[in-house]
């Protein structure tokens, strides 16, 4: 996190510190040091016992809770920033400060309850049937809500919590020799995994759940992940939601193209077709999306788009992510498909085309034109790409998403 981003997260952890300073005020707590404690109902009562491993150190809960070990153990920055979450766990912080990855458009800070966020928790461990003593690997990004949500589902179940740095392949960095019950991976992780370790397998096959959120499965990916034996799901959530909401299953003969909403949530859609979400985890405030769905029962939707993912070109409105499914489905068997992204850009005469970004080398003449006649196949005339771009790398955010925006920029493309 750089400059003025860094500059207004630490401004939102002091603000958030301060709201619960005068929380403890309010409800009459003797405070002293400026904690913001209350009382941790954890599901164990001696710290002192319970550990966990982060990037092959152990912690001992009692020493992240005192932050004793921090002039005896050397620590890099994401070390640091994991215990610090892992502190205001422990001492029963009531706020916390999260920042959004600005995938979709400026990251934000916003904040959520340690009761929204123990809500969350609680949905995932009953539907995983997560134990006390079950291990997890937990590799997204710690400064971020999904990377947080692992270590309070830990804290909260008793797990076993085995940390690393948020690699492309972080099975690489788990102790071979320690069988994992959880974890939640990015797509680009789960797919890394199954390219380079394909020993990795069995160890996948024993999870009682695996978590793949925060970004699409590409239909390749999808196909991959069908052969595995432990319950894969796809997660739909947001920062706003403290993660997930909903899951989709990717593996097995249950494999759904919709997903199921969690227990004592409430969802529907509004006059745009846009998903809305009420329940604890929105401290039982209805939360007006931006995503398009088609809702097929009362607990389950399907995934259509963002609304501000249509492109309107000469009067008819094209939605991105089914071009972007074509382009998917159209490099489905090629050896070393690109990532791409669809974006629209201004034209005189539709008002919108719709323009494909790939990264990497230019395609050659012959390999473009044979993608171009497989996309007929999956599109009509006008949902067709009028260009092609290409780019050497894309911009990624914080936590390896596309952006959209900076990449457009780079190529000096209207970004919106």
């Amino acid at each position: 996190m750089a400059g003025p981003d860094r500059i207004k997260y630490l401004a939102s952890s002091i603000l958030s510190a301060i709201r619960n300073w005068r929380l403890a005020l309010n409800n009459g707590t003797n405070v002293v040091i400026l904690q913001q404690k209350r009382p941790v109902r954890l599901p164990f009562s001696d710290m002192t016992d319970k550990s966990l491993l982060l990037n092959g150190k152990k912690f001992y809960y009692d020493e992240i809770a005192a932050y004793s070990f921090r002039n005896s153990i050397p620590l890099n920055g994401y070390e640091s920033k994991t215990l610090e979450f892992c502190r205001s766990w422990l001492t029963g912080i009531q706020e916390f400060p999260i920042q959004t990855s600005g995938s979709t458009g400026t990251p934000k800070v916003m904040h959520l309850t340690r009761q929204q966020m123990e809500a969350s928790a609680r949905r995932t461990i009953k539907i995983l049937n997560l134990q006390s003593g079950d291990r997890m690997l937990a590799c997204l990004n710690t400064e971020y809500i999904a990377g947080m949500m692992m270590l309070a589902r830990g804290f909260i179940a008793d797990l076993e919590m085995v940390i690393v740095d948020p690699v492309s392949n972080p099975l690489a960095l788990a102790p071979a020799d320690e069988q994992i019950d959880f974890s939640s991976f990015v797509p680009m992780q789960i797919q890394t995994i199954l390219q380079d370790m394909p020993a990795a397998l069995p160890q996948l096959n024993h999870m009682k759940g695996i978590l793949v959120g925060g970004a699409p499965v590409s239909p390749m990916l999808q196909r991959e992940l069908r052969s595995i034996k432990s319950p894969v799901y796809h997660t739909y959530g947001m920062t706003e939601t403290a993660s997930h909401i909903a899951l989709r299953r990717l593996s097995g003969p249950e494999a759904a193209e919709y997903y199921e909403v969690l227990d004592d949530i409430s969802v529907g859609i509004d006059r745009r077709g846009c998903l809305t979400i009420k329940g604890d985890i929105t401290n039982n405030e209805l939360l007006v999306t931006n995503d398009i769905v088609e809702l097929l029962t009362p607990t389950r939707f399907r995934w259509i788009g963002r609304a501000d993912n249509t492109i309107n070109t000469g009067g008819v409105k094209v939605q991105i992510e089914k071009v972007e499914l074509a382009v998917a489905e159209a490099l489905i068997d090629w050896d070393s498909a690109p990532r791409s992204f669809v974006a629209p850009q201004p034209d005189e005469l539709l008002g919108e085309k719709i323009v494909l970004v790939l990264e990497g080398n230019p395609l050659e003449a012959g390999k473009e034109q044979e993608l171009l006649k497989t996309l007929r196949k999956f599109l009509k005339r006008f949902e067709m790409p009028k260009e092609l771009y290409y780019i050497p790398a894309f911009t990624e955010t914080a936590t390896g998403k596309i952006s959209r925006q900076r990449t457009l920029k780079k190529l000096g493309l209207y970004t919106g």
